[in-house]
């Protein structure tokens, strides 16, 4: 999480207070579009200590199905 607020400081040109909670907005809302199976392990992806590519073996065509559906009009 530390490299998103880094980036957002330097693109966004934010303090970091700033681009951390924007980090953290940013990160919760992802989190409540997700699936389970990723959100219970959210934040050790986000750490690189999962490959989230095997959190979804098995469940590749209901999780490319959601979203399909996010961008749909």
């Amino acid at each position: 999480m530390d490299e998103l607020i880094k980036m957002v400081m330097s693109q966004a040109d934010l303090d970091e207070v700033v681009a951390k909670q924007v980090v953290e907005l940013v990160l919760d809302q992802l989190k409540g579009k997700l699936p389970v199976a990723i959100t219970d392990h959210f934040d050790e992806i986000l750490a690189g200590d999962i490959d989230a590519a095997s959190l979804l073996q098995g469940d590749a065509k209901g999780i490319m199905g959601m979203f399909a559906g996010w961008f749909k009009s």
